[in-house]
This record gives structure tokens, C-alpha cells and sequence, in this order.
């Protein structure tokens, strides 16, 4: 349906606008929640949601427009990101918060790993142990907070596109 796709334009940008403005400067030590990875896993996570390949390449490109971070590192993470949750939502679909919870987790872990490799394989000199310790447990920490209330609005946006037909 090609109205989710067009929704997913204004959507995606007011979320890295709240990103850029707000959650950047809320930082956990040095780490911050990643509001574009939460609503790509809400999303996509909604069983009559087909269009979380389109929100993850959207909001690659606009992560990647707003950030020092290559757009093709960040449409890549959030790519692998909407792989994961289609293979999540096809064998353990019984629990959708608890997915929800548990890709935060890891996809998490997965997208701050690539940025992280990035950075060190372009010259950037990082210590692993100081950036797990002080941006990536920080941040998963953060969107494990966040996780819950934003499920919770895109399951209520996901209703709205995708009214549950009545049988009568």
C-alpha cells in the first residue's frame, strides 16, 4: 500500500528531528537512545505492516544525512535491522512485546557494532572496551526504556493505516 510508504516520509523525518534536537543532548554517560531504530522495530514488528523495508531505507537516508555516520553505513545497519525483524515476525510471533524488547537488544548491539567497526576500520582511533562500556550500554539501556512507548504508538499507527476489517 503505497499511502504507508508516503506516511513513513513525514513520520521518519519528525522522529530525527526529535533525535537530532532533543534525544542527542539527553545523553547516559555518553550514549543515547536511537529513536529511528525503535520505530523501524515498532513498525516493522505490526503484523499487517509490509512496508519496514521502506521505513529502514528512510530512515538510513535520513540518519545518514543528519549524522557524521556514511548514509550507506546507516541505511545498511537499519536494512539488516528490518532483515531481523521479518525473521523474528515469521518464527516467535506470539509475543510481539517481548520481540520487541528482545531485538532492541541486539539490534542494538548490531547497529553501534557497525558503526563502531566503521569508525576504527576509517583510522578513527577508539578504545572497544571504553565504547561498549560508555556508549553502547548506555544506549541499549536507554531504547530498552523507550521500547514500550514506542511499540505502543505504532501499534496505534499501524491500526490507523491498517484498520482491522470486521466480519459481520
Amino acid at each position: 500500500m503505497i499511502w504507508a510508504n508516503l506516511l513513513a516520509i513525514p513520520v521518519l523525518i519528525i522522529i530525527t528531528m526529535l533525535q537530532i534536537s532533543i534525544v542527542s543532548r539527553m545523553p547516559l554517560l555518553h550514549g543515547t537512545a536511537d529513536l529511528l531504530l525503535l520505530a523501524i522495530l515498532g513498525w516493522t514488528l505490526q503484523k499487517r505492516v509490509r512496508s519496514g523495508w521502506f521505513w529502514a531505507a528512510t530512515a538510513g537516508v535520513l540518519i545518514g544525512l543528519s549524522s557524521a555516520i556514511s548514509p550507506f553505513v546507516a541505511i545498511a545497519s537499519y536494512l539488516l535491522v528490518a532483515a531481523l525483524v521479518q525473521f523474528f515476525k515469521r518464527q516467535v510471533w506470539q509475543a510481539p512485546l517481548l520481540v520487541m524488547l528482545l531485538l532492541t537488544l541486539i539490534c542494538t548491539l548490531l547497529t553501534q557494532g557497525i558503526t563502531l567497526a566503521t569508525l576504527v576500520i576509517s583510522g578513527t582511533p577508539l578504545p572497544i572496551l571504553d565504547s561498549l562500556s560508555l556508549i553502547t550500554l548506555p544506549s541499549i539501556l536507554l531504547n530498552m526504556v523507550l521500547a514500550v512507548p514506542i511499540y505502543i504508538i505504532m501499534a496505534d499507527m499501524a491500526n490507523w493505516v491498517f484498520p482491522e476489517e470486521i466480519e459481520g
